[in-house]
């Protein structure tokens, strides 16, 4: 059983060593999606990957964006679908994501999994997506830096395996119902020590599984591997340990990738309450928060403004000159923020200042050119300039 998941398992990536960085061709117009072809030295001929591009991709010429790696070829499908309705909304919960998929068959690259599986210690998977598929997406694509590697069963058994032995190549790992019995790429024996050696930036880790029929021989390596997670991990390691009991073993990957979306970017998205933690600590502390997002977990800007407006308001409510200090706290901090000026303009509009609020309301106009924000706006200024007048 366990040897025919591993080969019905053992799917695609891509090439190492000398690059050919990839050619984007073949491009479907009306999904998005293009053939990356990428040569190494495992491969006679480019191994070709699929790339499903966001929607928005052509039209915002300055984005970068996440990308998002799975082996199984036929996980295209139910990525793009998932992610058109988790981002479509907003980038809400879903950021916008490049969604990288192997091919179906490639022999090379079946190789190099089924060596990381079986012999201790090879790295030609690891050296190969590191040196060769990695740098054709960023090559070719306008990556933020920010990576997921998604993978169920024996895949996400492999996304184990890149965690504990190669960190920093991925930020986030997806591993649903993992494959770990019978030394299964060495996971659980090579856990223990390289899990409690892990340093650098945050890594994310989703690990779930079920009590399925197909999962119930799994289940105590599962149990075992969770309780390397506990008694070993780092805090660089932000791990979470998911049951989908109940549910049936097809649906394992679809409800561990939205789940899996929804816990890594809710701190993305999370609007800190006024009286959090952080917000207790004030405005240095929340832009602090923000900062540490930005620069260590994520590596693109996370911006504070939502949360400071929102501890702004709560100040205010209670005394004006205190609230006020937040509003132009959160300007400073995000200067190119239309609702930060609209709400300080709002704010010197409750006490009168109009010159001030008719000031920021218009900055407010000049960093957005959407319809509902102008119109908006636009009424806003209005009635400050006519209470200015009177």
């Amino acid at each position: 059983m366990i040897k025919k998941i591993r080969q019905s398992l053992i799917v695609m990536l891509v090439s190492m060593g000398p690059l050919s960085l990839a050619l984007a061709a073949n491009v479907d117009e009306s999904n998005h999606i293009e053939t990356l072809k990428v040569t190494s030295r495992y491969s006679v001929q480019p191994i070709e990957f699929t790339v499903t591009l966001p929607p928005n991709y052509s039209h915002n010429s300055d984005q970068g964006y996440v990308v998002l790696f799975d082996f199984h070829p036929r996980s295209r499908a139910y990525l793009d679908g998932m992610h058109d309705w988790m981002s479509h909304n907003g980038a809400w919960p879903w950021l916008e994501t490049i969604i990288v998929t192997a091919p179906d068959g490639s022999e090379p690259l079946g190789n190099m999994k089924t060596a990381a599986i079986e012999e201790q210690g090879d790295t030609q998977l690891l050296d190969f997506m590191q040196q060769a598929l990695l740098p054709a997406i960023d090559a070719n694509y306008r990556t933020n830096g920010f990576c997921i590697f998604n993978g169920f069963t024996g895949n996400a058994g492999l996304v184990l395996y890149t965690l504990i032995n190669r960190p920093e190549l991925f930020n986030a790992y997806f591993a649903a119902s993992p494959v770990l019995s019978q030394d299964f790429a060495y996971v659980i024996k090579d856990a223990p020590k390289k899990l409690a050696a892990m340093q650098g930036r945050p890594r994310f880790l989703l690990m779930s599984t079920s009590d399925s029929d197909f999962e119930k021989s799994q289940l105590a390596d599962f149990a075992l591997m969770e309780q390397v997670l506990t008694t070993n991990a780092t805090k660089t390691l932000d791990y979470h340990i998911k049951r989908f009991d109940g549910s049936y073993y097809m649906t394992q990957p679809i409800l561990a990738t939205a789940y899996g979306i929804e816990r890594l970017f809710n701190d993305y998205h999370q609007v800190l309450s006024a009286d959090s933690a952080i917000s207790k600590r004030g405005s240095d502390a929340i832009i602090a928060h923000y900062r540490y997002l930005s620069e260590e977990k994520y590596g693109f800007d996370v911006p504070s403004t939502e949360s400071l407006i929102a501890l702004a308001e709560a100040e205010f409510a209670k005394n004006e000159a205190k609230g006020l200090v937040v509003y132009q706290a959160a300007v400073s901090a995000n200067p190119n923020s239309h609702t930060a000026h609209d709400a300080l303009a709002g704010a010197y509009g409750k006490m009168k200042q109009f010159d001030k609020a008719i000031k920021h309301e218009k900055l407010a106009l000049e960093h957005t050119d959407h319809p509902f924000w102008t119109r908006k706006y636009s009424q806003n200024l209005a009635a400050f300039e006519a209470k200015k007048a009177l």
